[in-house]
């Protein structure tokens, strides 16, 4: 069955003002629904038909610059969407919470080392808070529509927290001020949501 272009789980001006309305209509309505029809425009009549979208990128290496790119943007703008809520922000709590400290000291120190993954991110790409294969966390960035589920990645695992900094993500609010825009995705993070996919992860 082809892959599907997800409905909102909110509505496009519900991120305002952190995210603007219209940049979410040309986001999802636009650049989601290109990489979706894509994709399946690029698997359609191959092996990878009625395969995960994640069985899909766990063999990325072995296929085309189009799966990959269209592979890559269906699935993380998936989570993107999901990780944020007009209900979000603040801090996680119970054992996701405690392992952040863990691992990086305090909730704050984490911001900054994800935080700093989005803004040197050159070009287009992408900032995770992902669990790794050994089920520690780990901040990384990737290039373009890459993620960590992908057997490119240089470090993989599984991605639980997703922040996209193309620049049709931020550039009709925020222009060149991508510090600006990192700095507002704070605001709506749905932690409710990242200690899901914590739990399922782990």
């Amino acid at each position: 069955m082809a892959f599907q272009l997800p409905a909102l789980p909110y509505s496009t001006n519900a991120l305002e003002p952190h995210i603007d309305a219209k940049t979410m209509e040309i986001h999802h309505g636009k650049h989601h629904a290109a990489y979706t029809n894509n994709l399946n425009a690029a698997i359609e009549g191959t092996a990878l038909e009625g395969k995960s979208i994640e069985e899909i990128l766990g063999q990325v290496s072995r296929q085309s610059p189009a799966i990959r790119n269209n592979g890559g943007g269906y699935y993380n703008h998936n989570l993107f969407w999901e990780v944020m809520s007009p209900n979000g922000g603040g801090e996680p709590s119970g054992a996701l919470a405690d392992d952040i400290v863990t691992r990086f000291g305090s909730f704050n120190e984490f911001k900054e080392a994800f935080g700093k993954a989005a803004t040197t991110q050159f070009g287009s790409g992408w900032a995770w808070l992902m669990v790794d294969a050994a089920g520690a966390l780990a901040v990384i960035n990737t290039p373009n529509q890459d993620n960590p589920l992908m057997d490119v990645s240089a470090l993989r695992g599984t991605p639980i927290l997703g922040l996209d900094v193309w620049e049709h993500a931020y550039y009709l609010n925020y222009q060149n001020r991508r510090p600006d825009y990192v700095a507002a995705f704070w605001n709506v993070v749905n932690w409710d949501e990242v200690a899901r996919r914590y739990t399922a992860a782990k």
